[in-house]
């Protein structure tokens, strides 16, 4: 486990560079990442190339102990080459090409920036490979950043058109697919299909989703070129790339293959401020949410594989609506918070608050003129606390489906509803008990877990109620949450009432369901308890399934709303509502008691435990400090039995152990 930083050299008098980098090692960073946005550096003009800057730098890195990180510069192009090729760009849906002056602003089908991408990979690679102090790459930079992944170009036209052709063959099975009887929307052929530009009304569902799985592809493939010509040029190189917090367009799982571990932005203050709904607390101002940082790192992480978070907020940044100062000791809690969801790196993003350009408002470890900020006491303090770690092992796997998320985003049905908030209802519940969970896609391998958590499989077919047939009746646990089974993989619904294929496992059907506004009273009685609910309700008709909760307010009252159901060695439970934070933590403690999986007392609210490799992580995102009962022997790492305000302690003990001294 280590400590890195990104660095732009190229921004920085050659004559500061020494001291730059003898202060990175000084401070016990191991990484130093670079280039990434430095193509009309390495090439001001076409053919004209300068890598004796990026040279120097380099051997700087080796010199003083530590190792780069490269990145293709493909996000920022130079103005000589959109001059020359304008069609590179992406357009808008209207049809308004994006122009230069900023990033990430080229299209991913152009042919001709597929050739230039290869053309200056292939370059920088080459030039580096056989330099010993280049540890990998990462490609690009956050693809599909400032609502990129779709692109409405006539390459992609064309392009969308030869993906729906080779997926369905011929166009009577993409209109019988889609359901294009409706509103009169056949096509005659696969060359009538555009992409979906402006209508005075609704998109058809099916085509949207299908075109967002086309410009997810078509990352994917943009991805695929830059990994392989890395590894052309050594094949010895990791190969990663940074993607971001609650992404919702782009498909991270989809490009796993092609990189040897992933790696992510994590910015906390500014995703409590624009990715979720509601205001965030004064501690999240400070701090951000324990759980949606986690979810992320969960998400990245993938079963027991590390991960690196290749961006860390250093401090205060320039893009939410707010910039308040993170608080005292943040960065280190931050960089601790992802080891103890498996992370293996840790680069905080950036080395100096850049003077000029679009980030100027952008903390770095140090400031523009060069004196240290805070960032550089917590990373300093942190590095020297690290020590190597096994993976994180994970009793639970939460089901998490980008293409589940982007079908309700087109047909949402509530103003309310909000994909990732519905997931962390669970994933928060099963954190506050210091479970450690695996965020993977539907089509993962399930075998180990002693428990699923399933909040949102949307789109359902018969390939997936089967292996979730398969995993439960060999004694695996099951939670099924709202909205599962509703649709098939087409966005259409399913002829039979949901869950659609999943039903028999299940043991009901939803026989009705409604979207609620705030104002209407949702209740819901389980275990002889009341709860809230909000937004969704699914009246649940069991038929091999017990009822276990039922509507206690509304329309729905007395009607089913949980239902339990066994299937061989393993059980389902199927939740019709959107579970508060209450009934949320009863059914997930239930669910963990019938797995038999060990958890943990939930601490205050913005305290979370993590266990990884023998030791428990107690990481303290409140402003108010707290104190542990762990057994006498337990012994502290870091830390002791009081975690102050926004710091961290790590003992030596089982999840289970570590309390609240009350």
């Amino acid at each position: 486990m280590t400590l890195g930083v990104c660095y732009f050299p190229e921004h920085w008098p050659s004559e500061r560079w020494e001291t730059d980098v003898a202060q990175m090692a000084d401070a016990g960073l191991e990484y130093v990442r670079m280039a990434e946005f430095s193509w009309a550096r390495i090439e001001p003009e076409r053919g004209e190339f300068d890598f004796d800057w990026l040279d120097e730098a380099i051997e700087l890195v080796g010199d003083h102990g530590m190792q780069a990180v490269l990145c293709t510069p493909t996000a920022t192009p130079p103005k000589w080459l959109v001059d020359e090729h304008p069609d590179v760009r992406q357009a808008d849906a209207d049809g308004t090409p994006r122009e230069w002056g900023s990033r990430r602003f080229t299209c991913f089908n152009s042919p001709t920036y597929r050739e230039e991408t290869e053309r200056i990979v292939r370059k920088v690679t080459e030039r580096y490979a056989d330099n010993p102090h280049v540890a990998g790459w990462q490609a690009d930079n956050e693809y599909g950043c400032h609502r990129t992944v779709r692109c409405y170009c006539d390459d992609c036209a064309a392009a969308f058109r030869e993906w729906l052709e080779a997926k369905y063959g011929d166009v009577d099975a993409l209109n019988e697919a889609w359901g294009n009887t409706f509103w009169s929307q056949q096509y005659p052929d696969f060359e009538a299909v555009d992409l979906p530009g402006p209508t005075p009304a609704e998109h058809h569902p099916s085509r949207l989703l299908d075109y967002y799985r086309f410009a997810n592809d078509s990352v994917v493939e943009y991805n695929r070129l830059h990994a392989d010509l890395i590894r052309a040029a050594n094949d010895e190189w990791f190969v990663t790339h940074n993607f971001m917090g609650d992404f919702p367009t782009l498909d991270a799982y989809s490009l796993a293959d092609d990189l040897d571990f992933l790696g992510w932005d994590s910015y906390p203050t500014g995703f409590v401020q624009d990715r979720q709904p509601g205001d965030p607390t004064t501690d999240e101002l400070r701090a951000g949410d324990p759980d949606e940082i986690g979810l992320n790192h969960d998400i990245y992480r993938g079963p027991a594989t590390p991960f690196w978070v290749l961006e860390q907020q250093p401090g205060d940044v320039n893009w939410p609506p707010h910039a308040p100062q993170p608080g005292d000791g943040a960065m280190r809690l931050w960089a601790h918070h992802a080891v103890a969801h498996g992370a293996d790196a840790v680069l905080y993003f950036r080395w100096r608050r850049c003077r000029q350009g679009q980030e100027q408002y952008h903390a770095g470890l140090r400031k523009q003129d060069g004196s240290p900020d805070k960032g550089y006491r917590d990373a300093a303090a942190t590095a020297p606390e690290l020590f190597d770690l096994d993976p994180v092992d994970a009793p639970v796997a939460l089901l998490h489906d980008y293409e589940s998320l982007w079908a309700t985003d087109i047909q949402p049905h509530s103003p309310d509803w909000h994909y990732w908030s519905h997931l962390r209802a669970y994933y928060d519940a099963l954190r506050e008990r210091g479970v450690q969970v695996d965020v993977v896609p539907p089509s993962a391998d399930l075998d180990g877990y002693a428990a699923v958590v399933a909040p949102t499989l949307y789109l359902a077919g018969e390939a997936l109620a089967g292996r979730l047939t398969d995993y439960v009746a060999s004694g695996g646990h099951l939670l099924l949450g709202a909205r599962t089974g509703e649709k098939d993989p087409y966005n259409q619904l399913h002829e039979t009432l949901a869950p659609g294929p999943l039903a028999d496992l299940a043991g009901v059907r939803v026989s009705r369901h409604e979207s609620l506004p705030a104002q209407f009273d949702t209740r819901v009685g389980y275990d002889g308890e009341t709860y809230d609910y909000q937004t969704w309700a699914g009246w649940l008709d069991p038929d091999a399934a017990e009822t276990r909760g039922r509507y206690r307010s509304g329309e729905a009252a007395e009607e089913p709303a949980v239902a339990h159901n066994r299937v061989g060695e393993g059980s389902v439970t199927t939740v019709g509502c959107w579970p508060g934070e209450d009934l949320a933590g009863a059914l997930v403690a239930d669910l963990l008691d019938a797995a038999g999986v060990d958890h943990a007392d939930p601490l205050p609210d913005g305290v979370r435990l993590a266990h990884r490799d023998g030791y428990t992580w107690v990481t303290n995102f409140t402003s108010e400090p707290v104190s542990l009962d762990v057994p006498g022997d337990a012994s502290f790492l870091v830390g002791g039995d009081t975690v102050d305000a926004f710091d961290v302690a790590v003992v030596e003990a089982a999840v289970e152990d570590v309390r609240e001294d009350i």
